[in-house]
């Protein structure tokens, strides 16, 4: 079966960095509650930046579970992949 959530996705905002929130800082959640994280995810239908599930907190997943948002994005630097959570594939953006 293949993936078509990644069709819905606007093809600049797969292309670019994230004009909408500034994740140089790190997770914002994870900021929030004093915790530490591994690495960056975006949500590629409304922005939201979480940390990854080598991540304690696995904010970009509990994202989904919570937004049923299908699709996000590494945002790490050198990185130009995206995963569904959905049909569990992963994807070159």
């Amino acid at each position: 079966m293949a993936c078509h959530h990644f069709d819905d996705v606007d093809a600049e905002l797969k292309k670019i960095p994230s004009a909408r929130v500034s994740h140089a800082r790190g997770c914002p959640e994870c900021l929030a509650m004093g915790s530490g994280w591994v690495h960056l995810r975006e949500c590629l239908i409304c922005g939201h930046v979480g940390c990854c599930d080598s991540s304690p907190n696995k904010h970009a997943t509990k994202h989904f579970h919570t937004s049923k948002h299908p699709v996000m994005r590494s945002v790490e630097p050198g990185e130009s992949w995206g995963w569904c959570f959905v049909d569990e594939v992963m994807a070159e953006l």
